[in-house]
């Protein structure tokens, strides 16, 4: 759920687009333009540059307009197609012969007659206008302003096609014009106002603005139209801003706002002559036959330098030059106005993957599967750029499935911390530490559901507590410590050899084998536990007897067979018990082991599973209440050494013997063996069974029990 929260969030985001983010895609954009470089093309520009070295030669800007009309009439009569104005003139040259003659007049007023009858500075600029196709830059400003000299703006001849695009335009309060006689002679005026991203990089050119209330082409645009000789330039615009524009029966793809994305180049020294080498006719005049020329300026102390993607300073006229090259060509770059819908739409679509994947495959196999659709996704829009010259973003799909993926495997750790945790709290009282460790390492070894299979369960009681606890009647606290001190031992044998303690009832205790880890020595485990718990309370009442306080006996029943397992109660609460046959009949066995004389009492397929490696002996065939088929149950009497011993070895062979003539209804033999066999099984402190069945031989002996009698003895007692 948090995933998924994320990411909506982030989709959210992704549609407010704040302004980091919207850095983090354009540095996106610039991976593909500093990686791959623009495919070669013709140069169909050349720009007349005021470097470091005109300035040198010619004097600081500005220079005479005169000077600039003699750089228009060469490039003019060099075949250049039209000229393109990176500068802005909007005040008269000061410098003109009118003004001059106002210095001079004090000290030779001829000389400032003369003057007075010659042309403006700005008239000789605007003559030159006239033999040479011109398109003068204007400049956008940010707030109004009124120049002396400005009359009304005209509106340049753009038609459109779909919804006024006003809205989505660049828009300037005011504006920079230039003087009106250098406006009446220009074919064409041009914006040449830049905005950078918000990064300070120019990485879109717009290609129409508004300024003072009128839609203006950029200077590209308008030479491009000026050179082509067409009148009106087309924009085409829907309901999400602008598409593209139209000139010359060129298509130009730009953004909602007009602007034209461009696939930079970086700083090209060749296609720049220096207006000291035109004016000095140190250039060959072929450059510019045929061309579009661009004065404008690299000098630094001219400050029309900008940032892109690929320089961190390239003279402004130059990133002009690019665009109108890249018009020509048709090599501008495109975001398609469904890129933001197809790229959040990736971004869910891959979060969502994340978010089922991961939970059913586990986080190795996921990461491998995002590796591989990040891969596809950045191949994807790299070929895009590469062969189509489109512009998708990458970087925020892949941002987004790397937070969920993150998150989810944060919350896939903190849950299998939890789990852990649970584990280590639901089991610690119960398993080893060894189980436990075991659970926590591999959770899924931890089945909770219910499930049957073969299982060995394990109950043990406190003979004759009843009586015990009346002597605690006045100190409960006192019966607490005698159950504390006595269920330790035997919880902790069990503990020991792989068992998980089910419950404590009363001096009772339940436990069970082969869940929640597999055991395949359950029954071994079991019994060996039964045995401990016999040598551990032993040992618990040497320090009672010690302490003036009277031995405990327990009972224990073993049996083994099909059982359900599993977390077992109410929605409010549960437990992780086992249920079945073998249970029940597990507490009858525990129940009897009295009456046999034995402390130990097991099931017989817990005795198959055991015979060969303990201490074990057949000692009845009873019947439960409840049930109608006869089970056999067998005494456990020792571990794997006593098993091995020449005095259990006899005793087992008599007390084969005494069985089978037990169910021959041979009493008198079953009366002789039975002595026989008592003095071996004091030593495994056996004797009282054979007491027993001697007892119960002579009763069948006063009393037979029939032809019928099968030697089943039936359990009335639950």
């Amino acid at each position: 759920m948090l995933a998924l929260v994320l990411l909506l969030l982030l989709v959210a985001l992704r549609v407010a687009d704040p302004a980091p983010l919207e850095t983090l895609r354009l540095k996106t954009f610039d991976l593909y333009q500093l990686a791959l470089a623009p495919k070669p093309t013709p140069q169909q520009v050349i720009i007349v540059d005021i470097d470091e070295k005109s300035l040198n030669e010619l004097g600081q800007w500005p220079w005479p307009r005169s000077l600039l009309a003699k750089i228009i009439d060469k490039v003019g009569q060099a075949g250049a197609v039209a000229v393109g104005l990176d500068i802005l003139f909007p005040e008269h040259d000061r410098m003109s012969p009118a003004n001059m003659a106002g210095i001079v007049e004090a000290y030779d007023k001829d000389t400032a007659a003369r003057l007075r009858t010659m042309k403006s500075n700005d008239e000789v600029f605007a003559d030159a206008m006239t033999r040479t196709r011109v398109v003068l830059g204007q400049s956008g400003y940010h707030k109004e302003l009124k120049q002396w000299h400005a009359g009304d703006l005209k509106q340049s001849p753009i038609a459109m096609l779909g919804p006024d695009p006003q809205a989505f335009l660049d828009t300037y309060p005011g504006m920079v014009r230039n003087v009106p006689e250098l406006e009446a002679k220009a074919q064409g005026r041009g914006m040449v106002s830049l905005r950078p991203e918000t990064d300070g990089v120019v990485r879109k050119m717009p290609l129409v603005m508004m300024a003072q209330g009128k839609m203006l082409p950029s200077l590209s645009l308008e030479l491009l139209r000026v050179a082509t000789g067409q009148s009106t330039i087309l924009i085409r615009s829907g309901e999400a801003g602008v598409s593209s524009l139209v000139l010359a029966g060129v298509a130009m793809p730009t953004d909602s706002n007009a602007k034209a994305w461009l696939h930079f180049h970086p700083h090209n020294q060749q296609i720049f002559v220096s207006a000291a080498d035109l004016l000095a006719d140190r250039v060959n005049a072929e450059v510019f036959k045929g061309r579009l020329v661009l004065l404008g300026a690299s000098a630094t102390g001219l400050f029309d330098l900008k940032a892109t993607p690929v320089e961190a300073a390239m003279p402004g006229v130059e990133a002009h030059a690019q665009l109108i090259n890249a018009v020509l060509s048709k090599t501008l770059l495109q975001r398609p106005a469904w890129a933001n819908g197809m790229e959040v739409s990736l971004a869910l679509l891959i979060g969502l993957g994340l978010i089922a994947l991961l939970p059913r495959f586990g986080a190795v196999i996921t990461v491998f599967a995002g590796g591989v659709v990040a891969a596809a996704v950045v191949g994807a829009s790299w070929w895009a750029f590469a062969q189509k010259a489109l512009i998708f973003d990458y970087a925020f799909p892949l941002m987004a499935s790397l937070a969920v993926s993150s998150v989810l495997i944060v919350l896939g750790y903190l849950q299998e911390e939890i789990d852990r945790r649970r584990i280590r709290t639901a089991f610690g009282q119960y398993l080893s530490q060894d189980m436990v460790a075991q659970l926590t390492e591999d959770p899924d070894k931890l089945i909770l559901g219910g499930e049957t299979k073969p299982m060995t369960i394990l109950f043990s009681d406190v003979r004759g507590f009843t009586t015990i606890s009346e002597k605690y009647k006045s100190n409960p606290q006192g019966l607490t410590m005698l159950i504390n001190s006595l269920l330790t031992p035997l919880s902790e044998a069990v503990v020991a050899h792989k068992g998980t303690i089910d419950k404590y009832m009363g001096d009772n205790i339940m436990a069970f084998w082969n869940a929640p880890l597999a055991d395949g020595e359950h029954a071994y485990n079991a019994c060996c536990a039964a045995l401990d718990m016999t040598r551990r309370l032993g040992a618990l009442n040497q320090q009672r007897v010690a302490a003036g306080d009277v031995a405990l006996e327990i009972g224990v029943g073993i049996n083994t067979g099909e059982c359900v397992v599993g977390n077992m109660g109410s929605d409010f609460r549960f437990d992780y018990t086992v249920l079945g046959d073998a249970v029940n009949l597990s507490a009858r066995l525990e129940g009897q082991t009295k009456s046999y004389g034995t402390k130990i009492i097991i099931g017989r397929q817990t005795a198959e599973a055991v015979q060969n490696r303990l201490a074990v002996l057949l000692i009845d065939r009873v019947r439960v209440k409840g049930k109608n088929e006869p089970e056999d149950i067998f005494a456990l009497l020792g571990d794997s050494e006593m098993a091995a011993t020449e005095n259990f070895r006899s005793l087992a062979k008599d007390h084969d013997v005494m069985l089978e003539a037990y169910y021959d209804q041979r009493w008198d033999d079953v009366r002789k063996i039975a002595r026989k066999c008592a003095g071996r099984a004091a030593k495994v402190d056996f004797a009282e069974f054979y007491t027993i069945y001697a007892d119960r031989a002579a009763e069948f002996s006063a009393n037979p029990p029939g032809s019928d009698w099968e030697g089943v003895n039936d359990i009335l007692e639950k």
